[in-house]
């Protein structure tokens, strides 16, 4: 599909039955999904049909349940490979998701690191691409510096440049904010960390479902995502590495399948990707993540990110219209997030009158505090749209924030 019409996303929406209910006797707006998409019937369908037809340890057994779930989750290893067309399907890490691919990162190869050496992040960062560094930092005695940021929510890249040195080894950014929408210049950034010899780190949480990666072209060292902002379920994130890096860092875990060898002596590591894959996988949920790939790519990402503008660009003009409203975000490339508050109205009480109207949107410091203290505000209300969103969806949220915002003026 290039073009989305109407008809083709009704028929999208059929794929999802959640949107047909009701909240409070209103048919539900689901407008939180930069936190969760919600799922396809087919991707609940290769759920159970694991469950039903191929449930069994992975890697372990000759046997044919094995085989075929060994199978299954490797097929979709190769097939996120090729999603983002890193270079062997052995760079792709299986995790819980991007919070564990980062800590994963940060305790792996910042065990690496020297007392001294130092990591850049910025202040839009999600508390899972700062907590993680904060922990190594403390541990090796490591200095974290923050990229600021431009009123509109853009990443002041002369203020990135200055804070790099010689000592810098880590770069650690987000592609999108998932508070602002901003989608940052990643490629320049990951450029300019190489240029001082660091490694960079892209968090792709809120950019995987909504345009096209590619990590070699980026030339990312690692670029991390998970599977519930995807149309598909949860517990099931990704880490990309670059092959030096990963078979130079130590396992992050220790147990079953991540081993050559054991002994009371000494215990011999497997080779990538099991080296950092400790344990029972989520092979149910990592099997069901393929099709929820497959969908995607069969809508293709230019169509839906043209959707998602169009949502954005009609949405945005007519909540600046609404007396009080201001909007948080206004960087000239962004996706489709809106963050907003109005008036002195608390963000609690906006999102939950919006709920009473069937409005399902987010509240609260959106797991950025630092970003809410540079703003100077404790949170804010986001919407966010995907691509079984629609105009008229846009236009009961329209009508219901104005009426909430009468109501709490």
């Amino acid at each position: 599909m290039n073009n989305l019409s109407s008809e083709d996303i009704l028929r999208i929406r059929r794929d999802f039955p959640i949107l047909e209910r009701t909240v409070f006797n209103r048919p539900l707006v689901y407008l939180d999904n930069t936190a969760t998409t919600e799922t396809p019937r087919q991707v609940v369908e290769a759920i159970d049909d694991m469950y039903f037809a191929h449930k069994a340890n992975v890697h372990r057994g000759v046997h044919t349940l094995s085989q075929e779930a060994t199978a299954m989750m490797e097929s979709t290893r190769k097939l996120i490979a090729g999603f983002i067309n890193a270079p062997a399907s052995e760079q792709i890490i299986f995790t819980r998701g991007t919070t564990e691919s980062i800590n994963l990162v940060a305790a792996s190869f910042g065990s690496t690191l020297s007392c001294g050496d130092e990591i850049i992040l910025s202040v839009m960062e999600h508390h899972s691409n700062i907590v993680p560094w904060q922990l190594i930092a403390e541990k090796k005695g490591l200095i974290i510096k923050v990229i600021p940021m431009a009123a509109d929510g853009e990443l002041d890249m002369d203020a990135y440049r200055a804070l790099l040195t010689p000592r810098t080894k880590v770069v650690a950014v987000t592609h999108v904010s998932n508070v602002l929408g901003t989608v940052n210049p990643v490629s320049e950034i990951i450029a300019e960390a190489h240029r001082h010899g660091a490694v960079a780190l892209i968090d792709g949480a809120q950019a995987i479902a909504h345009t096209s990666v590619d990590v070699q072209a980026l030339d990312a060292d690692f670029y991390v995502f998970s599977s519930h902002k995807m149309y598909g379920p949860c517990g099931v994130g990704i880490l990309y590495g670059k092959r030096a890096l990963l078979e130079a860092m130590p396992p992050y875990q220790g147990g079953g399948e991540m081993i050559k060898t054991v002994s009371f002596e000494k215990t011999v590591y497997a080779d990538l990707p099991f080296k950092f894959e400790a344990g029972t996988p989520d092979f149910v949920d990592i099997a069901a993540f393929n099709a929820a790939i497959s969908y995607i790519s069969a809508i293709g990402l230019d169509a839906i990110a043209a959707h998602e503008e169009k949502l954005l660009a009609y949405t945005t003009p007519r909540l600046l219209e609404i007396p009080g409203l201001r909007i948080y975000g206004n960087a000239p490339h962004k996706s489709a997030i809106i963050s907003f508050l109005i008036g002195d109205a608390h963000h609690y009480d906006t999102g939950l009158l919006l709920d009473k109207l069937g409005i399902a949107v987010r509240t609260g410091h959106h797991c950025a505090q630092p970003l809410m203290h540079a703003l100077g505000i404790t949170g804010t209300v986001r919407a966010s749209f995907a691509v079984y969103n629609t105009i008229a969806e846009c236009d009961t949220f329209i009508a219901a924030t104005r009426r909430v915002a009468a109501m709490l003026s």
